[in-house]
C-alpha cells in the first residue's frame, strides 16, 4: 500500500527486459519405446455399438451400448419381464433381444432381482 513499493513494482527494467530477451529454452520428448511385437501391426479393434430397446427415456438413458453390453434401464426392463412373464422372457430370449452372452444373462436372473414394494394391512401396522 506503499506508494514507494507499487512505484517500484510498476516500473519497467529495462535492463531485466533484455536479459529476458536472451532466454532460450529448448525442449525435447524422450524418444519412444515400442514394444516389440514381431514386425506386426494389427488394426484397431472398432467396438460395435447397439442402439439401445428403450430409447424413450431421452436424454436420461445412453443411445448406444457395446455389444454385449446393456443400460442400466434395460437391466431393470428385462428383470421386470422376466420377474412377471418367466415363460416368455426366459434367459435365451433375452440374450438373443439384447445381444449378450447366455452365461450372462443366467448369471443375471440368477443374483440381481429387483425390489418388490409391499404393503401391510392396517391391522398389522401397529404391530410393527
Amino acid at each position: 500500500e506503499d506508494p514507494a513499493v507499487q512505484e517500484e513494482i510498476s516500473r519497467k527494467d529495462d535492463r531485466l527486459l533484455a536479459l529476458l530477451k536472451d532466454v532460450y529454452v529448448e525442449s525435447r520428448d524422450p524418444p519412444a519405446r515400442v514394444k516389440d511385437g514381431g514386425g506386426e501391426h494389427l488394426p484397431c479393434k472398432q467396438e460395435e455399438k447397439r442402439l439401445t430397446k428403450l430409447s424413450h427415456l431421452g436424454y436420461l438413458d445412453v443411445m448406444k451400448v457395446p455389444k454385449g453390453k446393456i443400460s442400466i434401464v434395460e437391466a431393470l426392463t428385462l428383470l421386470n419381464n422376466h420377474k412377471l412373464r418367466p415363460q416368455i422372457w426366459t434367459a435365451e430370449k433375452i440374450a438373443v433381444e439384447y445381444s449378450l452372452e447366455l452365461k450372462e444373462v443366467n448369471s443375471l436372473l440368477e443374483f440381481f432381482i429387483p425390489f418388490t414394494v409391499q404393503e401391510f394391512p392396517k391391522e398389522t401396522k401397529k404391530a410393527i
